[in-house]
């Protein structure tokens, strides 16, 4: 009788908007191997599939070859995991509704799932970190843009149409800043990277008062986030004002999920308590009272790209293995 060979390797790709990293991981959840390349060097999205596919299965023809690999998962904003497509990323240059599991699986021959940023990250700290344990958890991923994943009875909730999560789409100020996504007074417009960097500028408008931020020569969250440990007031206002609009949109969520944790990834939550004091402050005024104490806020031990690589991997072990050559 011929004996089934059961592959033990899976590929996992994140995709941002800045760098696309690829990595072969093993049953184990180690990384093999791992290579990126800039995403923007490929804004035509065809151009994009065609080069990661190549490298991809060059970089697998060099470690174990094609029949090591069992299946693929990949990681990017504003997937659909119900269809294996980007659907009208509002902070990716590619528009519309593009088939990315489909165009992958048909270029290398693999199995393929695609998920949202926020979900694959999400299944990565179950598996490998801070959630571990937990059934019902939020996990947020904050930078370019805010995204959520809601681990629910311990499975993700994805909702009807695969949509589930979009946090950062939702309204917190009426007929606010105008947001990418064609909506105005979006949460992402005051709490992600943009939005961050916006109030501050406004502040420094409304404000005659000295600041360190007057004097960088690149204002992003980061370098706002280091005038704040330098003691500079108006910094520390951006990110009071920031946390309280952030505290007020997760209020609102726990109030109807009741989660254990939120668990907070990405850049803009490095910027810590100057960020998370003022959010459970207002969190803990506006959120349902029952609920009042109980969800604790976590930062996330790790943000390195690996860490949404073996996401990525945890996706790939879930999904059917196929092979266009079987």
């Amino acid at each position: 009788m011929e004996q089934e060979i059961i592959k033990k390797r899976v590929v996992g790709i994140d995709i941002s908007l800045e760098v696309t990293t690829y990595a072969i991981v093993d049953v184990r959840g180690d990384i093999l191997v791992m290579e990126s390349f800039h995403t923007m060097d490929y804004p035509d999205v065809t151009q994009f599939v065609t080069a990661l596919s190549e490298r991809l299965m060059n970089l697998i023809d060099h470690n174990g070859g094609y029949e090591s690999i069992r299946s693929v998962g990949i990681s990017v904003p504003s997937a659909n995991f119900m269809t294996g497509s980007i659907e009208n990323a509002p902070n990716l240059p590619w528009k519309g509704v593009i088939p990315l599991a489909a165009l992958v699986r048909d270029r290398t021959g693999f199995a393929v799932a695609v998920a949202n940023n926020a979900d694959v990250r999400a299944l990565g700290e179950h598996a490998y970190g801070l959630a571990r344990g937990m059934r019902d958890f939020v996990v947020m991923t904050m930078g370019s843009g805010i995204g959520s994943c809601l681990f629910s009875n311990g499975m993700i909730h994805k909702g009807n149409d695969g949509f589930a999560g979009e946090i950062g789409h939702t309204c917190i100020v009426h007929d606010g800043r105008q947001c990418s996504c064609g909506n105005r007074g979006c949460l992402e417009t005051y709490v992600a990277a943009k939005g961050v960097i916006a109030t501050a500028k406004e502040l420094m408008q409304q404000s005659q008062k000295p600041s360190l931020m007057r004097e960088l020569d690149k204002l992003t969250p980061r370098t706002i986030k280091e005038c704040c440990d330098k003691g500079d007031e108006l910094a520390i206002e951006v990110y009071r004002r920031t946390g309280e609009i952030l505290g007020m949109g997760l209020a609102n969520y726990a109030s109807m999920v009741d989660p254990e944790a939120f668990i907070f990834t990405g850049g803009i939550s490095r910027a810590g308590n100057w960020l998370f004091e003022p959010a459970k402050e207002m969190f803990d005024r506006f959120v349902f009272h029952n609920t009042c104490g109980k969800a604790k806020f976590l930062i996330s031990e790790d943000d390195r790209v690996e860490n949404n690589v073996l996401g990525a991997s945890v996706l790939a072990w879930e999904v059917r293995e196929y092979s266009l050559f079987k």
